[in-house]
């Protein structure tokens, strides 16, 4: 049987695989995620997150985002909107050159969470709307987001499960050309406390012209920040 002990070192054992190099971007890089969402009272909560992205294992910069909002349930525990703000800043390489050039983009979006849950699976569709600012340039992008997670040791999502995870993003511009980039992702989830779980998989993400892959490594926590024992 599929052990958290055995696991882990496996995926620690790929993680350090990745490529190092400081030159040009490797072939492979690796997201480092921690999000957080607090609910403040029954229907109202908190979203935070912080994503390090780099070109290899860690070490190369490629973006840092920081994003925060606020949301409401429309019925209990389900339907949330949320407006929020993103702060970007990003090291892209310069073509044929070792030498990077630096840029910060400002963001205010609006979205639509909504989840369904069929006997084990569980199915969440989430649609966005950001405004972005950009160095004297303005966007408007629109992104949609369908997920799966199953658990496979237990039969819910509670202490001590393991899970898989599949998830597929679009982005449209609202300006041409329409098609911006998508983002296919698949991993694996263990649940050690009801308020806080760990995933880690692979994304591809294509981009026109281009493809890139990367690992990716989430730390998730859901603790309340409200007393509900009432």
């Amino acid at each position: 049987m599929l052990t958290v002990k055995r696991l882990l070192p496996a995926l620690f054992a790929l993680y350090l695989s990745i490529e190092i190099t400081y030159c040009q971007p490797a072939k492979t890089g690796n997201w480092l995620v921690y999000a957080g969402n607090q609910m403040l009272s029954p229907r109202t909560n908190w979203w935070n997150e912080v994503q390090y992205r780099n070109y290899n294992a860690i070490g190369d910069l490629q973006q840092l985002l920081l994003r925060t909002g606020f949301g409401y349930n429309l019925s209990e525990n389900n339907n949330n909107i949320l407006v929020g703000y993103a702060y970007v800043y990003s090291e892209n390489y310069i073509l044929d050159s070792d030498r990077k050039t630096s840029s910060e983009e400002h963001r205010i979006y609006q979205q639509f969470l909504t989840r369904q849950n069929f006997k084990r699976l569980s199915l969440s569709h989430r649609y966005r709307i950001e405004e972005r600012f950009m160095n004297n340039d303005t966007e408007v992008r629109f992104r949609y987001a369908i997920s799966l997670s199953i658990p496979i040791t237990k039969a819910s999502l509670s202490k001590g499960a393991l899970y898989g995870i599949f998830t597929d993003e679009i982005f449209i511009h609202a300006n041409g050309p329409a098609f911006d980039r998508n983002r296919l992702y698949t991993g694996i989830g263990y649940v050690f406390h009801k308020n806080f779980r760990a995933e880690a998989g692979f994304m591809i993400q294509t981009l026109e012209p281009s493809e890139r892959k990367q690992f990716q490594i989430s730390l998730i926590n859901t603790l309340p920040l409200f007393n509900n024992t009432d």
